[in-house]
């Protein structure tokens, strides 16, 4: 039986409340959620000896949430990733959106929904938050009313529920953000954590961080992960921009993939804690990225530190990156009478 506890954790500058809610576990794992941005704070999770740690990165105060680059544990939105340029035509109608990211539109913008305070609270033995984005918000047409339920149980499986509903069309393409390191917080790299992909095929890439449109097969690349392989080997690769990026920040295509059906996205390993997470979805691709940019831009860690590049990997589960500029995409239009409804669970365990 999870138990959740809820506690004011801060204030933001406007004055409204953070809550932090702690759902323990028959386990004795242990989950923290925040409202500001819909996050994950902290999984604390047993080794193979039993021996409990922080697997995700996240900071010390609540203030270090505040518009953070790497948008740490949160929920992005209206539309993850990128679009290219800041441009997109709905029905016709062209729209500008903010230009955060080198030339293109990151994560929804500066003020998107990981930079807010969600309407939270506990239904039994889930943490429900929701936002309401009015039209225009952001550069982005329609109101859009959004929830994430966020269910964890005694099998250690973490699970999150995105669901919307606008009065007009609009793109949505929700993810969590977070980041793992098996080996615990504050342990240093991920380059050596082991990771299985459902994946056969790979988004060619621009040297713009934009798809070109073109599937890559992924057999004998440096982002062949259809076996266990560790981040390191590929990390300085020309193949695919990898180079270019400062590591892996790519989107892979998951195979068999189907709407509206959870299926299975992958697993992330770590050999010396035994610790492990496996990854379904039903969104059509995941973006991999191996914390390239952690140095420097973020505040005090949980464990009193400073995060450097490689720290952590984030497993987004998405639709395509600019996918309301390539037609041939998975569709990330949501229209009006339509509900948007995508799961995303994380399954803890150890080998």
């Amino acid at each position: 039986m999870v138990e959740i506890e809820q506690n004011v954790w801060g204030m933001t500058p406007e004055g409204e409340a953070i809550i932090l809610y702690t759902l323990h576990n028959d386990s004795g794992a242990e989950v923290r959620l925040s409202n500001y941005g819909a996050a994950i704070v902290s999984v604390t999770m047993p080794d193979r000896e039993g021996r409990m740690a922080d697997v995700v990165l996240g900071y010390k105060h609540p203030e270090g949430y505040f518009f953070d680059g790497a948008a740490s544990g949160k929920s992005v939105g209206r539309c993850a990733n990128r679009i290219a340029f800041g441009q997109m035509t709905v029905e016709g109608t062209e729209y500008r959106l903010e230009v955060n990211n080198g030339p293109n539109h990151l994560h929804g913008g500066t003020k998107g929904f990981a930079n807010r305070i969600w309407e939270s609270r506990v239904e039994t033995n889930r943490v429900v938050m929701s936002l309401v984005s009015e039209d225009g918000d952001q550069g982005y047409p329609g109101e859009l009313c959004v929830e994430a339920v966020f269910d964890f149980d005694d099998d250690n499986a973490l699970e999150i529920t995105y669901l919307a509903k606008t009065d007009k069309t609009t793109v949505v393409n929700l993810t969590n953000h977070v980041y793992f390191n098996l080996a615990g917080d504050g342990s240093g790299s991920v380059l050596d954590h082991e990771l299985r992909l459902n994946s056969s095929k790979v988004l060619e890439m621009n040297d713009k961080q934009i798809p070109t449109g073109k599937l890559l097969d992924a057999a004998g690349t440096p982002q062949d992960f259809r076996e266990f392989r560790t981040f390191r080997p590929g990390i300085g690769s020309e193949f695919n921009h990898i180079r270019d990026f400062k590591g892996y920040d790519h989107p892979f295509v998951i195979d068999n993939w189907k709407p509206n059906i959870l299926g299975e996205v992958g697993e992330l390993r770590e050999a010396t804690s035994g610790r492990s997470v496996k990854v379904l979805s039903s969104q059509p691709s995941v973006m991999i990225y191996t914390g390239n940019w952690l140095a420097g831009g973020c505040p005090e860690t949980k464990t009193g530190g400073r995060y450097a590049d490689y720290d952590g990997v984030a497993i987004e589960c998405q639709n395509y990156p600019d996918a309301v500029n390539h037609p041939e995409f998975p569709s990330p239009l949501l229209r009006p009478g339509e509900l948007y409804c995508q799961k995303i669970v994380f399954r803890f365990g150890t080998f």
